[in-house]
C-alpha cells in the first residue's frame, strides 16, 4: 500500500471541486489531491446527454483562471442576442484543458482519476484504484473536501421509479441521436429542464408537436435568461438582483414572492394557466419558452406507476398508449436536494450553493473564503449554505441565507476584491457600465430594499 501526504484532498473533480482547487491554488500556497471515480474531469458533464447545453453563459462558469469560450453574443436560433452557451463536449475539452495545463503544472495538484475514496481514519484518508485495486493512504494535513455532496442525479445513470412491461422501449435522452427507426411517438416523462432540452431537441428535429406527449408530475418556475447576461450587458443581471430584492422586501409569502418576479418578466411558465411550486433554476429564452408551448399533448396525472404495451398508469388513472411509442425518461432528481451543513468543520469542508444559482462560483467563494486563514466560525458566518429545496415556499429561506451571505463578505475587503474581479460572478464589472440605465437605476433599488427585504424575509420565516 503506497502513501502520500497534501494539504488538501479533494474529492470529485466535476464543476464544484475543479472551481475549489482552482481558487485555493490561486489564492494559496496549498497542495492538493484530487480523487474521482471517472476517467477525466468534468463530472456529470461527461455523462450528459449531447444535445444539452449550459443553463447560463459560458462566461459565468468553469473556474476563475481560464475563460470558458469566447465571450460571444450568438446572432441565430433560440439563444440570438445572448452569450454563448457552451456543450457538453466543450465543457469536458475545457476542463481537461484547465487540469492538464493550469493545475498540474503548478506543481501543487496530483490527479488520480478512477480512484475511489473509501473513508478515512483519523488523519489518514483511503482511496482505492478501480483499474488495478491498489490502495493508497492520503495522510491529510488541513481538511478533506467532499465536492461529491451535491451531485447530481444524471439522466443516463439514472434507473426510472416506475415499472416497464417486456417490449416498452424506455431510453435516456443520450439514446436519442441512436434511434434506428421511426417511432409512432415520442413520450417525455419528467418536468424539468432536461425534459424541456429533450422537447426542444425533438422539434428542432423537425418532430410535429402532435406527436410529443409530455408527462408533467408538475410545473416549474422558470428564469428569463435575458436577465443572466453578464460582461457587456450586466445591466440585466442587476436588473433581475433589483427584482430579487423589491419582491423580497414588498411580499407576503413564497408564493406572492413568485408571482412579483413573474410581473417583472424575471420568471416566467410554460401554461400561463397552472401555478408552479417548483423552482429548480432552470432557464429559458422567450423563444424556447412559446416553441415548448406548442406541444399541447400534456398529461398532469401525477408520477408515473407502470407503462404497459397498451396503457401508462399512474396512482389514480390511465392513459391508452401503443406498442411502437419511444418513451424518454427525463426523471432523474438532477440537482439533488441538500440537507444544509456547516460547510466549514474540523478536518473537512463540505462545498453547497452559496450564491444563487451557479456551483462553480459558489465553490470558488467557499476556496477564498478559506484561503484566508481565518477561524471556522468566522468562515461559516461569511458562507451560510443556501437551504436549496427546489420548492418555491423555500425561497425566502434562500433568499434570507443568500443576502446574509453576501453582505457577510461585503464586510470582508480581501473577498469582496476577489469577488470583484472572479469571471464567475455574473455581474463582475458592473460599476464599468453606468452608461446603460439600467446599472443605477438597479444599484439604487439594489441599496433602498435590501434592509427591507432582509427585515421582511425574517418576518415571513417567523
Amino acid at each position: 500500500m503506497s502513501q502520500i501526504e497534501t494539504d488538501y484532498l479533494v474529492v470529485g473533480a466535476g464543476a464544484t471541486g475543479m472551481a475549489f482547487v482552482d481558487t485555493l491554488i490561486g489564492e494559496s500556497d496549498a497542495d492538493v489531491v484530487m480523487v474521482d471515480r471517472r476517467y477525466r474531469p468534468g463530472g456529470h458533464w461527461l455523462d450528459a446527454y449531447p444535445f444539452v447545453r449550459l443553463h447560463q453563459p459560458s462566461a459565468c462558469y468553469g473556474v476563475p483562471s481560464r475563460a470558458l469560450g469566447n465571450d460571444r453574443i450568438d446572432d441565430s436560433g433560440p439563444n440570438s442576442g445572448f452569450y454563448e452557451r457552451s456543450t457538453a463536449a466543450e465543457i469536458c475539452s475545457y476542463y481537461e484543458r484547465v487540469l492538464a495545463e493550469d493545475l498540474l503544472p503548478s506543481g501543487r495538484v496530483r490527479f488520480l482519476p478512477m480512484t475511489d475514496y473509501r473513508g478515512a481514519d483519523g488523519d489518514d484518508h483511503h482511496v482505492m484504484s478501480l483499474v488495478t485495486g491498489a490502495e493508497t493512504t492520503i495522510r491529510v494535513r488541513r481538511r478533506l473536501v467532499d465536492a461529491t455532496y451535491g451531485q447530481s442525479s444524471i439522466p443516463s445513470r439514472h434507473k426510472p421509479e416506475y415499472d416497464i412491461d417486456p417490449g416498452v422501449r424506455v431510453i435516456p435522452p443520450n439514446d436519442l441521436v441512436d434511434l434506428d427507426a421511426v417511432p409512432t411517438g415520442f413520450t417525455v416523462l419528467g418536468a424539468g429542464k432536461t425534459a424541456m432540452d429533450t422537447c426542444s431537441w425533438l422539434l428542432g428535429q423537425g418532430v410535429d408537436p402532435d406527436r410529443i406527449r409530455w408527462i408533467k408530475p408538475r410545473d416549474g418556475w422558470l428564469t428569463n435568461r435575458a436577465f443572466i447576461q453578464p460582461l457587456d450587458q450586466v445591466g440585466s443581471v442587476l436588473q433581475m438582483q433589483a427584482s430579487y430584492l423589491e419582491s423580497a422586501a414588498a411580499c407576503s409569502d413564497a408564493r406572492d414572492f413568485a408571482l412579483r418576479l413573474e410581473a417583472t418578466g424575471v420568471f416566467m411558465r410554460i401554461d400561463p394557466t397552472v401555478e408552479p411550486e417548483v423552482f429548480r433554476g432552470a432557464t429559458l429564452s422567450l423563444s424556447e419558452l412559446e416553441e415548448l408551448r406548442s406541444i399541447e399533448n400534456v398529461v398532469r396525472h401525477g408520477r408515473v406507476r407502470r407503462i404497459e404495451a397498451s396503457q401508462i398508469n399512474f396512482d389514480d388513472c390511465s392513459v391508452p398508449t401503443d406498442t411502437e411509442q419511444v418513451y424518454v425518461d427525463c426523471t432523474a432528481e438532477g440537482l439533488r436536494t441538500m440537507v444544509p451543513r456547516p460547510i466549514f468543520e474540523p478536518g473537512r469542508i463540505t462545498p453547497q450553493y452559496v450564491t444563487a444559482g451557479i456551483a462553480p462560483w459558489s465553490a470558488a467563494t467557499i476556496a477564498a473564503v478559506e484561503a484566508l486563514g481565518r477561524d471556522d466560525a468566522h468562515k461559516n458566518s461569511l458562507c451560510p449554505p443556501l437551504p436549496m429545496t427546489g420548492q418555491i415556499s423555500s425561497m425566502p429561506a434562500v433568499m434570507a441565507a443568500n443576502l446574509a451571505g453576501t453582505v457577510a463578505r461585503m464586510s470582508e475587503p480581501e473577498v469582496t476584491t476577489w469577488n470583484d474581479r472572479c469571471r464567475l460572478n455574473p455581474a463582475r464589472g458592473a460599476g464599468e457600465h453606468m452608461d446603460d440605465p439600467r446599472v443605477p437605476a438597479a444599484f439604487t433599488s439594489i441599496v433602498s430594499n435590501m434592509g427591507p427585504a432582509m427585515e421582511n424575509l425574517g418576518r415571513i420565516l417567523s
